[in-house]
């Protein structure tokens, strides 16, 4: 197991490890495994043409990596196990998703099993060492990471989308988080606002991110938690995780948008999202406030909605079994029945040289340490599951019985009832299909709906349909909004802003507002961006 450069691995870099090991699963085989900055290779020693043989692991798609002794004790061996979820072309489709690989190395180049141990050791080290770097430098920029080995809260809704998240955890998220080394601790929540109450008490100083497997509505119960503390202006840089659970699944959509990759979706989406949270990149997110008439002030990490996407998304409740496509059946419904409502929209638009002299101040975080060896480090803090309950459906909290959240002050907004300054915007009062206000890519798995949207280039992304659309026109609107497209529609009913605040003033009678998708109070409302004010796991 001599250390030296291999002609094959030329292609990918000098190697700075090589050895010659057994397969775990077939000891008869035989291969030359070299290590690179970049890549893994592995090659079988046989007779067979060297490229049929041959495999290049990218490090980049590597998320841990153990080294450790069999269970026979009378065996020398020491065994090496690194997992990878590289992006493959799926079986009879043309996309390609992460999927999983594990390559298995049996060591026992001494007799003296020790020996063998820290061999095995040594190359785990350098495979999570280079991996690590990997994942850090994007485009010659080192990113924020957390550290490592990292500890992480897991909150699960059992009952979101279709009640399978304790399913899926199972099937998949807890070997991948234990594969990364994470130790995490899972959290079931049991009733409405149970996560908000559990991280507005926490210490937080016993974990390194916050991650929350359901639909966005738990998401959006803990950042409104950690704003409510105390200590908010630390608590909320607190890195927040989101794996997909329910049937939106938007901010999962949007980080998996962010990382490149072609569009996924349901159980691909997850492991797409569980591959990036191994790599504990962390970014900063925008957050927008939210001001109603005589309920507190809310925060919100994604959207702000009122009619047509609205009315889909709480009238599509009824079809939660289906999944995301509830808001197909949904949107087809509503489409028939088209409302229309009528109010007043207000914003102060993003001036041209808006942009990069307002940035957030830098995120310190401290540099990765060295991996640990992965350990099955799984705790859960429900031990029958006699003691869950049934959590009512994500929509519809009752903020009424909360005080204001903490937060930041407002700069940008006046009191509901005073006039707006002149700077603002005015849309007289029109007839709207629909107001919608993004701040993430995605509205849906299959709803890219702002596109351009970026976790924290500190806009809001304003969109609006007025009244005398056709439902033809329309539903064409929404099928180009699934692949981003809308906006090069030449809809004359469509418009597009970024703003930095607006004002909602619905003279209708009745309709629903949300938040995040959930509703609120349905009335005047105003809203404004806080850049950077939350920090996300992402690609």
């Amino acid at each position: 197991m001599d250390q030296r450069r291999a002609e094959h691995g030329q292609s990918t870099g000098p190697v700075s490890l090589y050895g010659e090991f057994t397969l775990t699963a077939n000891r008869k085989v035989r291969c030359a495994v070299s290590l690179t900055e970049k890549d893994l290779i592995v090659q079988r020693l046989s007779s067979a043409p060297v490229g049929r043989n041959k495999v290049v692991l990218s490090l980049k798609d590597c998320i841990g990596c153990r080294a450790y002794r069999g269970d026979d004790t009378a065996d020398p061996a020491a065994y090496l196990t690194i997992f990878f979820y590289p992006l493959k072309r799926r079986w009879m489709s043309s996309g390609v998703s992460r999927q999983r690989a594990e390559q298995c190395f049996r060591l026992v180049g001494l007799q003296d099993p020790r020996a063998n141990l820290e061999e095995a050791e040594k190359w785990a080290r350098a495979v999570r060492e280079r991996s690590a770097r990997q994942q850090y430098l994007r485009d010659g920029v080192m990113m924020s990471a957390l550290s490592r080995p990292s500890r992480m809260m897991l909150l699960v809704n059992p009952q979101s989308g279709k009640g399978q998240a304790l399913t899926l955890y199972n099937n998949h998220i807890q070997r991948m988080l234990n594969e990364a080394g994470v130790t995490h601790t899972l959290v079931i929540t049991e009733r409405q606002n149970h996560a908000r109450e559990l991280v507005k008490e926490a210490d937080l100083s016993q974990w390194d991110a916050l991650v929350i497997m359901s639909g966005d509505g738990l998401l959006y119960e803990v950042i409104n938690g950690l704003l409510d503390r105390p200590d908010w202006e630390k608590a909320v840089r607190t890195p927040l995780g989101i794996l997909p659970g329910g049937s939106g699944n938007a901010l999962a959509a949007s980080i998996h948008h962010y990382s490149g990759a072609p569009p996924v979706f349901s159980e691909e989406l997850l492991l797409s999202c569980g591959f990036l949270l191994c790599q504990r990149l962390v970014t900063r997110m925008d957050l927008v406030s939210v001001h109603l008439s005589s309920s507190p002030r809310l925060f919100s990490f994604l959207s702000l909605a009122w009619g047509f996407v609205a009315d889909v998304d709480i009238e599509s409740e009824k079809y939660r079994h289906a999944g995301a496509a509830r808001f197909t059946v949904g949107t087809l419904v509503r489409v028939a029945s088209l409302r229309v409502y009528r109010g007043t929209l207000s914003y102060l638009p993003v001036a041209e040289d808006d942009g990069e002299e307002d940035d957030p101040p830098p995120h310190h975080q401290a540099p990765p340490s060295r991996d640990a060896p992965c350990q099955n480090s799984f705790h859960n803090s429900c031990h029958s599951n006699n003691s869950l309950k049934v959590r009512k459906a994500e929509s519809t909290p009752s903020r009424n019985a909360t005080k204001a959240p903490r937060g930041p002050p407002d700069s940008l907004l006046l009191p509901l009832d005073q006039p707006l300054p002149g700077d603002w915007v005015v849309v007289p009062e029109e007839d709207f299909v629909l107001v919608l206000a993004m701040y993430q890519s995605n509205l849906a798995e299959d709803l890219l709906a702002s596109p351009d949207s970026t976790p924290d280039d500190g806009f809001i992304h304003l969109f609006y349909v007025t009244g005398g659309i056709s439902r033809a026109a329309l539903l064409k609107l929404f099928l180009a909004m699934e692949k981003g497209l809308h906006l090069a529609s030449s809809c004359q009913h469509l418009v597009h802003a970024k703003v930095r605040a607006l004002r909602l003033e619905p003279s209708s009678p009745k309709g629903v507002i949300t938040v995040d998708g959930e509703v609120v109070e349905y009335g005047p409302l105003q809203a404004e961006v806080h850049r950077g004010l939350a920090r996300l796991i992402t690609a």
